[in-house]
């Protein structure tokens, strides 16, 4: 008997459909917490980086311009009138000073200046000064002029300070400047900073009758 004829199937499947084939991931092996994990990472590398790059330009100014402090004199002073009665004091005190800076590729910007004058650390005058600019290597002139009456309250030893002062006809006497400044490299400003000068010298009083020595030339102190 001869074998039947089989269907020619072309190699064809008409079985049951074969599922798919499914990724098996161990416990333990996932990918970590993802993204964020990496944006922080990045954003973290970012600020180390910037914080060297803006220290490395910090020094190299530093080492570029080698700043100096401005330097303060009083060069002059003039006190025709310090007169006590009772609590009150009666003052007329006018300086000649000096602002050097000393620095070559640095500029100033003094955008305030208050000038006050101090007896035996009791403050009897003050007054504003003209804002201004200095630029490199440059001296500029400063007349603070104080004047009028304000009350001078003095304890017993600072009162025989007084009296001594008075018999010699030169008294001893503070003027400090509270500043708010600028500095200014090329096109680019700083922040503001304030400084305080302080300048400690003695002055000879000046009347009608006598005209007692001269005025020594004294150098103030900055602090920053």
């Amino acid at each position: 008997m001869a074998d039947a004829k089989q269907p020619h199937l072309n190699g064809a499947y008409y079985g049951p459909p074969i599922p798919p084939q499914q990724s098996y991931h161990r416990p333990g092996r996932g990918r970590g917490c993802g993204c964020g994990c990496c944006l922080l990472s990045l954003l973290f590398k970012i600020i180390i980086t910037v914080v060297v790059v803006v220290g490395i330009a910090v020094l190299v100014l530093w080492l570029v311009f080698h700043p100096n402090k401005v330097k303060f004199h009083v060069v002059n002073a003039s006190l025709t009138e310090f007169n006590l009665t009772g609590n009150t004091l009666s003052y007329n005190l006018a300086l000649n000073m000096t602002v050097r800076n000393p620095n070559k590729k640095i500029g100033v910007y003094y955008d305030r200046i208050e000038a006050r004058a101090f007896y035996d650390d009791v403050m009897f005058g003050s007054q504003t000064l003209t804002p201004f600019y200095q630029g490199h290597k440059n001296t500029t002139f400063l007349n603070p002029v104080f004047q009028g009456q304000s009350p001078l309250v003095l304890g017993t030893s600072e009162l025989n300070d007084f009296n001594t002062d008075k018999t010699a006809a030169s008294f001893d006497i503070d003027v400090k400047l509270y500043l708010r400044i600028r500095f200014k490299v090329g096109s680019l400003k700083t922040n503001k900073y304030k400084p305080k000068v302080k300048c400690e010298f003695k002055v000879p009083l000046v009347t009608n009758r006598s005209s007692v020595g001269g005025f020594e030339t004294t150098r103030c102190d900055i602090d920053f």
